[in-house]
């Protein structure tokens, strides 16, 4: 190369040394007929001195030139910096190089933002040049992490005997959940290819074939709406096993964790993990992925007020609704005003009311006191643990709803309180979901997660009467109350993925024309499996404590799908339509 080191390497012990280095200018200096470079790569900074007295007219002359952004190529001698002007936060702060060489490989317009992390830049603006916002120090650290992370996890895996297998991106569309990004075919007019929502099929496919430990860094495409933790295409660590049950899987996962932890932060995780099932979850965080770096846990007071005056409350446990509680250290000082925000973050998801009890002197406040009896009060306190100062807030409606808007309201007062360690990292399971669930509007059941999911078989007798009892043999791993893995143990034997295809609605011809080839590959001598999908970009995100992952794709799309610095998607010409036999409308 035509350095002799990076702009991050040299030391004192490298002072005389003749050296070249090439890079981007960072920032210039001028002191006293003096100039100062900080030189930039990708591994540092070095300060560059241009001398007039030591280098040709000439030279300086060219120096006097150069902005922000130049690429150069610089030689010069290493020297130790005058005692007083040595930068600490810096490996290279106790060097310089006195420049005696310049080449500009190529100069820069004046940019749309300064290379810094301190400039306030938009999204768009970001987003739009890209190439330039990752030249920012926490960008740049951001895909170093990346990386390291995904070489720790190859690395793991391959220990554990797994092997690494690509499979298709041009595949086939079926019924996951979300809608297929569709690609035509040019030499099947009128036939379509679909990017893959997940490996899924394949690596069962690969697990018929004998191959037992098979992992994959997999890039999966989803055509959803999309938020801060999504993408149109996202990757994932795509991890399959043959001969397991969920212990296995567990136990692999929670070492895969605590080796990523401990060799990119030095974090040395607890393990096992927690677990609660589904319905622990949701009765207690109103949610399937909970936050459990905080209290504020749910309770159900229903059987406290079902016969108190409150007719309200009375008439919801009547239908068959649920009235709970969190008691919210501190807050009882929160004025009408205070309340009245936090009853319509309650409306927003559902809920048509929000009543509360403040604890002040070891007495009950509330202007719906007077419906009940001391003794009720008094278990109501007791039960939520209530003391001077705090808050009770009660969401009385259908347990869904319930669950939604008290969830939503804990998350709000855990994050507005400071309740949140947001340097901790809180893993958990999440175990035993439903299999199906039943899809009102269009009346059918479906999939909680995937149609490959194994039933638990000792639900099996619900096939026929009650398919919504019955649980899954699946499992998130959640972190910091995000879902940042989900799996299960698969369907390996086909009688019993043809009786999920049939309550699923699918029948035998629909079955036979999406997934005959998964169907007939498992009349072969399929070995029981199972497997999880951390995703990468998510955990990634939280790791490196940024709000999107975003901040962790080189190239992401915008929340509307779209890549401002191609303009991609765009339109394609009438050639290629008609070599498509496509017609737009």
């Amino acid at each position: 190369m035509i350095r002799t080191h990076n702009c991050g390497q040299l030391r004192k012990t490298d002072v005389n040394k003749e050296v070249k280095l090439v890079g981007w200018i960072h920032s210039r200096r001028d002191h006293g007929g003096l100039i100062f470079f900080d030189l930039r790569d990708r591994e540092g900074l070095t300060q560059i001195v241009f001398n007039p007295q030591q280098m040709s007219a000439d030279i300086f002359q060219e120096a006097e030139k150069l902005r922000s952004e130049f690429v150069v190529n610089i030689s010069g001698k290493v020297g130790q910096r005058p005692a007083g002007t040595e930068n600490p936060k810096l490996p290279t702060g106790e060097i310089e190089v006195a420049a005696s060489g310049l080449e500009v490989l190529n100069p820069a317009k004046t940019l749309p933002f300064e290379i810094a992390d301190e400039t306030e830049i938009s999204e768009e603006v970001r987003l739009k040049y890209r190439y330039l916002d990752l030249r920012r120090p926490r960008m740049k650290k951001n895909i170093m992490f990346r990386y390291r992370t995904v070489k720790v996890i190859r690395d793991y895996l391959d220990g554990q005997g797994f092997i690494e297998v690509e499979t298709p991106i041009l595949t086939k569309s079926t019924p996951e959940g979300a809608r297929d990004y569709l690609v035509p075919s040019r030499v099947h007019p009128g036939n379509f290819f679909a990017l893959p929502q997940s490996p899924q099929l394949f690596k069962q496919l690969l697990m018929v074939a004998g191959m037992e430990k098979y992992f994959q860094i997999a890039k999966c495409f989803r055509d959803e709406d999309l938020r801060a933790d999504r993408q149109p295409e996202h990757t994932q660590i795509d991890m399959e096993m043959s001969f397991v049950d969920q212990e296995d899987i567990f136990a692999l996962c929670e070492g895969l964790m605590t080796e990523v932890f401990k060799k990119t932060l030095s974090i040395d995780l607890k393990t096992p993990f927690p677990r609660l099932t589904y319905k622990e979850a949701k009765d207690k965080y109103g949610s399937d992925k909970p936050d459990l770096r905080f209290g504020l846990e749910f309770k159900d007071i229903s059987s406290l007020v079902a016969t108190a005056d409150f007719k309200v409350f009375a008439e919801i446990i009547k239908n068959q609704g649920v009235v709970k509680a969190i008691c919210v250290p501190g807050i009882a000082g929160y004025s009408r005003k205070e309340i009245d925000d936090l009853t319509k973050l309650a409306n927003e998801f559902g809920a048509k009311g929000l009543a509360w009890f403040k604890i002040n002197n070891g007495t009950i406040e509330s202007p719906i006191a007077k419906f009940f009896k001391a003794e009720v009060l008094n278990s109501i306190k007791e039960l939520m643990g209530a003391k001077d100062g705090d808050m009770i807030l009660i969401i009385a409606d259908a347990p869904k709803v319930v669950a939604e808007s008290l969830g939503r309201l804990r998350s709000y007062l855990g994050d507005k309180l400071n309740l949140i360690n947001k340097k901790e990292f809180n893993f958990s399971w999440v175990v035993d979901f439903p299999l199906f669930q039943y899809n009102a509007e269009e009346k059918r059941w479906e999939s909680e997660h995937h149609p490959f999911t194994a039933p638990n078989y000792d639900d099996v007798e619900y096939f026929d009467t009650d398919p919504g009892q019955m649980r899954s043999q699946s499992y998130d791993l959640v972190l910091n109350g995000t879902e940042i893995a989900s799996g299960s143990i698969r369907i390996h034997r086909k009688e019993i993925q043809e009786k999920i295809f049939s309550t699923l609605g699918i029948g035998p011809e629909e079955a036979k024309e999406k997934f005959g080839f998964l169907l007939e590959a498992f009349e072969y001598g399929a070995p029981p499996h199972g497997g999880i999908a951390p995703g990468l970009d998510r955990l990634t995100t939280i790791m490196l404590g940024e709000d999107s992952i975003r901040e962790v794709i080189a190239f992401p799309k915008t929340q509307k799908a779209v890549d401002l610095m191609t303009d991609a998607p765009g339109q394609v010409g009438e050639k290629q339509l008609r070599e498509l036999h496509i017609k737009l409308r």
